[in-house]
């Protein structure tokens, strides 16, 4: 098999190459053609998926953050019990006191315990503040998160609908170049794709124009434009590195400079 591929390759000639290069220009220019109708829509569709995804990662964000002040909450609480129980300890105690200095020591844990809780109950009063900020910020979210879910439904129905209308003739074009990419040799089959993904129009193969390259306008000299039209081997234009070939070949009448 390889080795009537590299006879089949051999066969052909530069112009034949040539002639199926600008062929299948042309057909993955209509491609674009198809792509441009599209739109910004894959894009836009992408960004708002992105967008979603973002969205939701925040709420389970806030949820945990949530999550976690209950659980300093509950813990505040239970220093709050504990310091209550030792408090009516201690009062118990103090009623029972044999001197001053009991006494003292007594009355000082109490009073420690008494702060002891303000400061719990201070850290509650934060907790909730928090909780309920990020509750807020969950509603908002959520809010934000329905809108978007609602204009990614309509973007990708109208993706879809041009999609349609557009994918039997994707499909066409698609085998069409299948059928076109095997009469070029491969080491040109690769430089014209990869020219063609660098050039900003996509062009990777184009015919001389009023003595000049048809991609980037740059002047050809005569002496390279009758080696172009020899057909006796691949030409690039030495400003843009597009494939060049004359208009003849491409199958457009001829203009020259006047």
């Amino acid at each position: 098999m390889a080795t009537d591929k590299t006879i089949n390759e051999q066969s052909l000639t530069v112009e034949q190459r040539l002639k199926s290069l600008y062929e299948l220009q042309t057909l993955l220019t209509e491609i674009d053609r198809i792509k441009t109708i599209r739109g910004e829509l894959p894009l836009e569709v992408k960004d708002l998926e992105d967008n979603i995804e973002g969205l939701h990662t925040r709420i389970d964000n806030y949820r945990q953050e949530i999550d976690e002040l209950n659980k300093k909450t509950a813990a505040e609480k239970e220093k709050i019990n504990e310091s209550q129980s030792k408090i009516e300890r201690y009062k118990t105690q103090l009623d029972n006191v044999r001197n001053n200095r009991e006494f003292d020591l007594l009355s000082k844990e109490v009073e420690f315990q008494t702060l002891e809780i303000e400061l719990s109950e201070k850290h509650l009063n934060e907790y909730a503040r928090v909780i309920e900020a990020k509750n807020r910020d969950i509603a908002a979210t959520e809010e934000a998160l329905l809108d978007r879910n609602h204009i990614l439904q309509e973007k990708k129905a109208e993706l879809e609908e041009i999609v349609s209308e557009t994918r039997q003739d994707e499909e066409r074009i698609r085998e069409q170049v299948k059928e076109i990419e095997p009469l070029i040799d491969a080491r040109t089959l690769t430089a014209f794709k990869r020219i063609r993904k660098n050039a900003r129009n996509g062009l990777g193969v184009v015919y001389i124009q009023r003595d000049a390259c048809g991609g980037c306008f740059n002047r050809i000299p005569p002496q390279k434009q009758m080696e172009i039209k020899m057909h006796k081997k691949i030409i690039v234009c030495e400003y843009c590195g597009r494939i060049m070939i004359d208009p003849e070949l491409a199958g457009v009448a001829e203009v020259s400079q006047q």
